[in-house]
Parts: C-alpha cells; structure tokens; sequence
C-alpha cells in the first residue's frame, strides 16, 4: 500500500524517529501504526544492546524546581551533538517534568513514569535507536520543600545545582547556587561531611606531611654534599647528567645511596606531635575548602559563605544544596 507523508509524520510524532525509518517501519507493517511504533522501538532496544559498553560523556543536564519539589536529571550520551540536538533536550526535559510532578525519589521511580505514552525507559531506549548511539538517564537527585534556588551554568546544559535555604532569600540563595557550581564543595560544613571521607583526609594528610618533611631532608642532605638538586631530582635526572657529564656514574650511584640512607633515616625519626599538627593544619584548610558554609564566597572573598548569608539576615542559612555535571573534575 502507498504510504502517505501524513502518516510518516504520525509516526515520526509518536516515536520521534527518523523520516526514513518511520517510512520503513510502516511499508513493512503495510501501515499499521502500532506495529510501525514497535519495530521502531524494538531497533532502539537492540542499539541499546549492541552500545550497552559504550562510555556516555556528553548528555543534558536539566534542573526544575515547582510545588515543593525540585530535581536535577542527567541524559546522558556519547556525542556532543546529539546531546545538543533539540529533541534530546526536549526529551530530558519532558522527563524532568514528569518526574517533578509525580515527586519521584528515585531513579528507578522516573524510568517508571509514563511519558508520550510509554515509560520513559522505554522512551530513553527509544532515543538510543533513533540517535544510534547508547543513552541513559543518570545524576537523579531532588530536594523537598520551600525557598530551593535552582540554576543551570550558563545555560550549558552540563552543569545544575539546587541550594535550600532556612528561610525565602532568593537572590542569596541563586548567588550561592553559583557557589556551588564554581567550587564543587563536598558537604554543607564540616558536620556534614561524613566520617569514612574525614578518615581518608586524614590518612592523606598525615602520609603528605611524612614526605615532605623526609623530602626536605634528602634535600638539605644533598644541598650539603654540593650536589645539584635538579639532576639529583630522579633517574632521569641522574642518567641526563651523567650521559651530559655533569655528574661521573661514581657520584649518581652516591647520590642514590646518600637520598635512600637519609630518607629511611628521617622516616624513622620524624616526630609524631609535629606531623599530627601539621596534618590537622591541612585538614582545616581541606574543610574550608570543601564545606560550603566555610567556602569563601566567589562573589567576596574577604568573607566566607556563612558571612555573606548572615550579613543579609543573622538567621539565615543553606540547610541543602545538589550538584550534578557533565564534566570531568
């Protein structure tokens, strides 16, 4: 039977599909619609399938807040370019939309919802035939209640964030929903952060304070002996100079044995007061660094998060903040 344009835009209108593909589908049905929607999708489960290893890079970032309730999702794809394309965006968000409405606490609540007339699992696996490479949702995250300032980082589509305060601010809350985008913090303050992530800080900050201070003694080591720290510096170094005559192999092979005697040496002998001070020293600055309230603020930094929001009311606070990018950090 002869397929009319007409019927290729119903098709192409209900699933989205390509004008090739839709005339495909309904030459092969001899124009049955619903036979036509399941071949088209069934060519995006299989695509979904074949790229299921495929690495999702680029995507859409999308950020809503309405009644209450407010959330970021991330589609995600391997291209720049279909990620940029009006009908992904589109698609990402119809999904945000439903699953604001519906208040989904889940990612697995928002595959669940049904959008254009099919889930929007099916929906997403439907976009993956139609673009013909692997998409997914990811990055689900919401907060309830009032006073939630939501922003999309330029615009970009990669990167949203939402911030809560105690209390309705909203020029506060956008400029520290800008914050958040900038500096990446990893909790609201150092209460917050929780304790698997503060024992691992500290292991790291006590195994950087031991180099260094054994570091600085094969230098000073080393300094003493006259021996250029640069070509001392490594192996590379040392065979540079030694193939460069600056150094004889006698010397390199004494410049190995001096920095392996001093270091053990030092290891040994470091004092544990001394590290433990250091260390905490770099926890302090790994807090005020990470914790939002003690960030200093983008917009001034004579003051921090906290003073910024106290200056505009004693009372006021973030109690709740989410981030989500596309980007590698």
């Amino acid at each position: 039977m002869a397929i009319s344009i007409a019927d290729i835009q119903k098709i192409r209108k209900m699933t989205g599909a390509g004008l090739a593909d839709c005339k495909k589908a309904l030459t092969e049905t001899d124009g049955d619609f619903d036979k036509a929607v399941e071949i088209i999708r069934e060519k995006g489960k299989a695509i979904a399938a074949k790229r299921s290893d495929r690495e999702t890079s680029n995507g859409c970032v999308l950020v809503k807040s309405a009644d209450g309730f407010s959330a970021i999702i991330a589609l995600k794809c391997e291209t720049d370019f279909v990620a940029n394309g009006k009908e992904f965006i589109a698609l990402t968000q119809a999904i945000l939309d439903a699953a604001v409405a519906a208040k989904a606490k889940t990612i697995d609540e928002v595959k669940a919802l049904t959008i254009n007339g099919a889930t929007v699992e099916a929906e997403v696996i439907n976009r993956s035939g139609i673009t013909g490479e692997k998409v997914e949702l990811d990055g689900y995250s919401y907060l309830e209640g009032e006073n939630v300032s939501v922003y999309n980082h330029m615009n970009n589509n990669t990167l949203c964030t939402m911030v809560q305060t105690n209390k309705p601010a909203e020029e506060q809350a956008h400029a520290i929903a800008m914050q958040v985008a900038a500096m990446n913090p990893v909790a609201l303050d150092e209460a917050s952060v929780p304790q698997e992530v503060k024992d691992n800080e500290l292991k790291v900050a006590i195994q950087k304070t031991k180099e260094e201070q054994v570091q600085k003694a094969v230098e000073a080591a080393l300094k003493k002996a006259g021996f250029n720290l640069y070509i001392a510096e490594n192996e590379e170094h040392l065979n540079e100079g030694v193939m460069k005559g600056n150094i004889t192999e006698a010397q390199a092979e004494e410049i190995r044995q001096l920095k392996a005697a001093t270091a053990e040496q030092k290891a040994a002998n470091l004092p544990e007061q001394m590290i433990q001070n250091i260390a905490k020293g770099r926890m302090a600055k790994f807090f005020k660094e990470s914790c939002l309230l003690n960030q200093e603020f983008i917009q001034d930094s004579k003051q921090t998060v906290s003073q910024y929001l106290q200056a505009a009311d004693k009372e006021l606070t973030v109690v709740a903040f989410k981030r989500f990018t596309l980007r590698a950090e």
